[in-house]
């Protein structure tokens, strides 16, 4: 049952004044539920209890905790339909969609059970005294990560269960042993607060403190900039636009104890589509970037916003076949009017620059909240010298640069800003020869795909999902995959500290059998 209240830890909460409601964006009409943004009241509340169990939790045992997780994931599960009733009415989006997203959300809750559990994550190093050594002793430190503190998370727009209330963030944040307070979506509350009803649920279930997870529903942006300046919050998730991302990491910067946000934001997602490939391959790769463009109504952060190519016949014959495809999809429906009116503006604002051409809308009728794909040129000498080009159109839309040759294509990949995917369409020999193209690129972004399409994040070790600013605000950190949680935690050192004082990852004996660094070794042995 959705309620429209705040979990402030395990209470259900409604003092503020303020409400709002969700939107159907299929339908266009608003759906029933009230939801109360919360107090300022609640929003203090919700930090102290956090704080609060954050001296209990940071010391629960990673069984504990993979227990914890892995309950959330059951409890979400036992949602059922309700849960993806209520996400497609909250989105438009397809049932297919809601219970793939709920699979991935629930992978990643399992996962980071699975590496809890196991306890190596938190790198315990070992380097033994040496009070022989001269002409000065070497005293016995050890080193391992442990977590920060309370952590606020915000939920995404376009992604209500994986990047949202227990999302990837969250479930990172939990596994290192940080709460977590979610800044619910006001675009899907209605799925957030159900999801929060399980987390509640899991965590009574496991006995995990009161205060560990709070869900905080907000209609503007107020209860986040409140939650980010409160001087107990130790960190910040974000998922969304370069704006509002930039606006948390300048916030939490000039606090008198600034924090780190790890914001993933904008990206065009270049796509390099090499001669003899284009050649080769035009034809079929002008299909399946029509659907790679079109893909969720094109509301993916990966999206390929950008094709790079060099002049000539085949990359014509290319624009001409991208455009031809493109039309041949139905539009779908974006997740809100607010997200369909800044797509139209953006669009407008983009297509208005000189030397753009539009080389295919669809201009068939079509239902509200729907948008229209669409198809832009320009050549490489204008993009370089317009960076309004180079911003990102969140949502069906494409533009394809025209080079001059190989070297103006390099060129225009180094100026642009940082991203999170690019990605090289090529034959073998023909990559061969162009290693300043793959070193160009590495340079902006922060996963290089070859002959694929950057729509599709695979949630694995070995992903990363950020970059370069302004793709994310801190390209050493993924936001995907159980190395995310790295970023909720800190490396701290005990220096001749008493055995049986030391956390169980440092201790002589190593009772939780983990992997660690003893003496510049790395063993799961005791010492």
């Amino acid at each position: 049952m959705i309620t429209g209240k705040n979990y402030i830890g395990n209470l259900l909460s409604a003092k503020g004044s303020k409400t709002y409601k969700t939107f159907n964006p299929l339908l266009n009409l608003e759906n029933t539920t009230t939801f109360f943004e919360a107090s300022n009241d609640e929003i203090e509340d919700a930090v102290a209890i956090a704080s609060n169990a954050f001296k209990i939790y940071r010391k629960t045992s990673g069984k504990q905790k993979a227990l914890f997780l892995n309950t959330i994931a059951d409890e979400i599960l036992a949602l059922d339909d309700l849960l993806i009733e209520t996400y497609c009415s909250e989105t438009g989006l397809p049932e297919g969609r809601a219970k793939g997203e709920r699979g991935r959300t629930i992978g990643q809750l399992r996962n980071f059970a699975s590496l809890v559990v196991e306890g190596s994550w938190v790198e315990a190093s070992i380097d033994s005294a040496d009070p022989k050594r001269t002409p000065a002793p070497k005293p016995d430190l050890r080193k391992m990560l442990i977590p920060i503190g309370p952590i606020v998370v915000f939920g995404a727009s376009n992604f209500p269960l994986a990047y949202s209330t227990a999302g990837g963030d969250t479930a990172a944040a939990l596994a290192s042993g940080c709460p977590v307070i979610i800044k619910s979506h006001p675009m899907h509350a209605g799925t957030g607060e159900l999801v929060a009803s399980a987390i509640v649920k899991a965590a009574e279930k496991t006995g995990m403190p009161n205060g560990v997870f709070s869900n905080i529903n907000s209609s503007g942006i107020q209860v986040g900039v409140d939650l980010v300046q409160h001087s107990k919050i130790k960190a910040v998730g974000f998922t969304g636009s370069i704006k509002a991302g930039r606006a948390l990491l300048d916030l939490a910067a000039k606090r008198d104890e600034p924090i780190p946000v790890f914001a993933e934001m904008g990206s065009v997602n270049p796509v390099i589509i090499l001669p003899e490939a284009l050649q080769k391959n035009g034809e079929s790769l002008a299909k399946t970037y029509a659907a790679s463009i079109t893909l969720g109504t094109g509301q993916f952060c990966t999206n390929p916003g950008l094709i790079l190519g060099v002049k000539g016949d085949e990359l014509s014959a290319f624009i001409k076949d991208l455009g031809k495809e493109i039309l041949q999809i139905h539009p779908s429906v974006m997740l809100h009017p607010n997200i369909i009116g800044a797509y139209e503006a953006n669009k407008a604002e983009t297509i208005s620059q000189p030397n753009l051409e539009v080389v295919a809308q669809y201009n068939g009728k079509i239902q509200s909240n729907f948008a229209k794909q669409m198809i832009t040129t320009v050549e490489g000498k204008a993009f370089l010298k317009n960076t309004m080009l180079h911003q990102e159109v969140f949502g069906p839309f494409s533009m394809v640069i025209q080079c001059e040759n190989i070297h103006q294509l390099e060129e225009i990949i180094s100026t642009l800003e940082g991203q999170l995917t690019g990605t090289i369409i090529a034959e073998t020999n023909e990559i061969e020869i162009h290693s300043k193209i793959i070193e160009a690129l590495q340079n902006r972004v922060g996963r290089i795909i070859y002959n694929g399409v950057p729509t599709g994040v695979e949630v694995s070790p070995s992903m990363v999902h950020g970059g370069p600013y302004p793709s994310s605000t801190d390209s050493r950190f993924t936001a995907v995959g159980i190395n995310s949680i790295k970023r909720w935690v800190r490396p701290f050192s005990f220096q001749d500290w008493p055995n049986n004082l030391l956390p169980d990852e440092l201790k002589n004996e190593n009772p939780l059998q983990i992997l660690r660094a003893v003496n510049g070794s790395q063993t799961s042995k005791s010492i």
